[in-house]
């Protein structure tokens, strides 16, 4: 029998990309020079270097960002003890995402590559070599030629934690064709929230196989640090209070700041970490805390100076293992917030602002249960980081998963073969 014939969409870009493997090629030998690239990642994203193929079933994972490559790896993590026949690959197109995987640690029997360039040449190597016997995409990265590729070989594939905002949904009803053609491919997708659904099929996916599940960035594993490391700062400390303001924007270092110079009037050596989103602001963020000690310039350990700017990479774990509390940023300025889960994960309670849309289910719910919660302003980000410091929380009863998100575990087993 033959294939079924591809929609005329598919078909104009799956011709137009094999005009343009050189363009890529090119683009990718630029990012290379500019260190955006290493000679690995070019040889795996052009499809002449793999890592060997584990023998059995290999289910894969493909993600763009780094929060969502991390929970990937926590949804692995977790199917790992449920199918040990089963052996794990997490793609990914950003080098930031395949470097914070090899910091925090892969799932059991789970590797990291980079995904192939979106060439039908590339993909049929890339695939070739693989033999996933089930796909999942991350998140709205839908490369159609990856996509097409992986239809071609009849692996099923899911959509997971997908998220569409109005402006999402606008920037890409210019390629609606494309979605109309490759959206109803997926056997299972799920949406973290009801506009998304909506936002899906209007994109041409099929209603009856969409389901809310919430964000599947509950399942994030605990983001690691180094044991010496942290021994070291925790005897440093000694019995210094401490608070954190993670992945910060500009002006919320401002608002941390004048709270801090609050909090040091009943507890003169509390000592503020502040850990911008963008470590490249970190002379920034140190000079507008007084010329604060700067962890990109040296200072490994705290000092007596009531602020320590963490202007690294990768170093998260060992923050939110410092402090009971964070106030997450993102969340005052206009970015949507950022991952309360993370945290959560390691007993640090969660503070945050009004603007968190990127995690409104999330927030709405641990706000109800008290993992999290909102300040408006400085007078009430001071009562809530007093009040974390006189009663500590249990670090056992924070690292909550969404039960919607073990749903999609569910889901997934039932289309894993055996």
């Amino acid at each position: 029998m033959n294939a079924p014939r591809q929609p005329w969409a598919l078909r104009a870009y799956l011709s137009l990309t094999r005009t343009l493997a050189p363009v890529w090629r090119r683009g990718l030998e630029r990012r290379l020079k500019r260190g955006k690239e290493t000679p690995r990642s070019v040889r795996q994203k052009l499809g002449s270097e793999y890592a060997d193929r584990p023998e059995g079933t290999v289910v894969w994972g493909h993600a763009v960002g780094v929060g969502e490559a991390m929970a990937l790896a926590g949804l692995f993590a977790r199917l790992a003890p449920l199918r040990p026949d089963c052996s794990f690959l997490i793609t990914t197109t950003a080098r930031t995402s395949g470097d914070a995987l090899k910091r925090t640690g892969l799932p059991p029997r789970c590797q990291h590559q980079f995904a192939p360039v979106d060439t039908p040449e590339a993909v049929s190597r890339f695939l070739d070599h693989w033999r996933p016997s089930l796909a999942l995409w991350c998140e709205m990265d839908l490369w159609p030629a990856l996509i097409a590729g992986t239809d071609a070989r009849g692996v099923p594939r899911l959509l997971v934690n997908a998220r569409l905002s109005p402006e999402s949904l606008a920037r890409r009803r210019w390629g609606r064709w494309l979605y109309q053609a490759l959206l109803p491919g997926f056997r299972d997708l799920f949406a973290q929230n009801d506009a998304t659904v909506e936002a899906l099929v209007s994109l041409g996916a099929p209603r009856d196989r969409i389901t809310v599940s919430g964000t599947i960035k509950s399942l994030v594993p605990a983001l690691g640090c180094d044991v010496d490391e942290l021994a070291a700062w925790r005897e440093a400390l000694g019995t210094r209070r401490v608070w954190l303001l993670a992945s910060s924007h500009p002006g919320e270092e401002t608002m941390a700041l004048q709270a801090h110079a609050r909090l040091r009037e009943d507890q003169p050596q509390a000592l503020l970490l502040i850990a911008p989103r963008a470590p490249a602001r970190g002379a920034e963020v140190a000079a507008l805390a007084g010329d604060a000690p700067l962890r990109s310039a040296g200072a490994q350990l705290p000092t007596a100076a009531p602020v320590y700017v963490a202007d690294s990479i990768g170093e998260m774990g060992l923050w939110y293992r410092l402090a009971p509390i964070a106030l997450v940023g993102g969340s005052f300025a206009p970015v949507g917030g950022h991952n309360p889960h993370e945290p959560l994960a390691l007993g640090c309670a969660v503070l945050h602002g009004p603007n968190v849309w990127n995690f409104s289910e999330s927030y709405e719910r641990l706000d109800s249960l008290g993992q999290s919660g909102l300040v408006q302003d400085v007078d009430e980000l001071v009562r809530s980081v007093t009040a974390a410091w006189a009663a500590p929380r249990d670090s056992e009863a924070m690292a909550l998963v969404d039960p919607q998100a073990e749903a999609v575990i569910t889901r997934v087993l039932h289309h894993l073969p055996g």
